[in-house]
């Protein structure tokens, strides 16, 4: 049974230049369901890099609020770009089950394509290697160490406001008002 106050941690990356390399922020957001905000975490990735993986790996195994995360959301499976999470590396290192919330279904064959041109085809083993894409309510999601039911019931809890679960919606909020000075967009 999934508490109504389940805790969970809202990842999603801060606006950043494409056009040239940078740093890009990363925002992470400790929600009790949906309506109790209890903290923040932010850490750094390089676009387009390769370290998501391993530095939210460190924010979150240092953070005080690990001991009552229940589930990591992530806003798609990269950030910054194409710095793609190992979201099995992730739930493995942390130990806390990983849902990736995406809004519409990505074109796989794209993605293929445009990272092979790109000389990054082990990006694309990454993502496939985060397993099936389930169609879930009006999100897709791919899942490590929850069920699809499991995940439904999160979605219930945590997408009151927005389709979008709201520890990423605030994170998203948080992430473009510190970069650009005041939020905007969609989650």
């Amino acid at each position: 049974m999934i508490r109504k106050e389940i805790r969970i941690l809202g990842i999603d990356d801060a606006p950043f230049s494409k056009q040239k390399a940078s740093d890009v922020t990363v925002i992470c957001t400790v929600y009790r369901g949906s309506s109790f905000f209890d903290g923040i975490l932010s850490t750094k990735i390089r676009k387009d890099g390769n370290n998501s993986t391993n530095k939210l790996i460190k924010a979150i195994n240092s953070s005080k609020f690990k001991s009552q995360l229940r589930c990591i959301m992530t806003d798609g499976i990269a950030l910054g770009g194409f710095n793609v999470i190992d979201i099995k590396k992730l739930y493995k290192a942390t130990k806390i089950p990983v849902m990736v919330v995406i809004r519409r279904m990505p074109d796989l064959k794209k993605i293929k394509t445009t990272l092979t041109k790109l000389n990054m085809p082990q990006k694309y083993k990454l993502i496939e290697s985060a397993g099936k894409i389930h169609h879930i309510n009006s999100l897709y999601v791919q899942l490590i160490g929850l069920t699809p039911q499991t995940a439904k019931r999160i979605l219930e809890i945590t997408c009151t406001r927005s389709i979008i679960p709201e520890p990423i919606r605030i994170a998203h909020l948080i992430a473009s008002g510190v970069t650009e000075g005041e939020s905007r967009g969609r989650a």
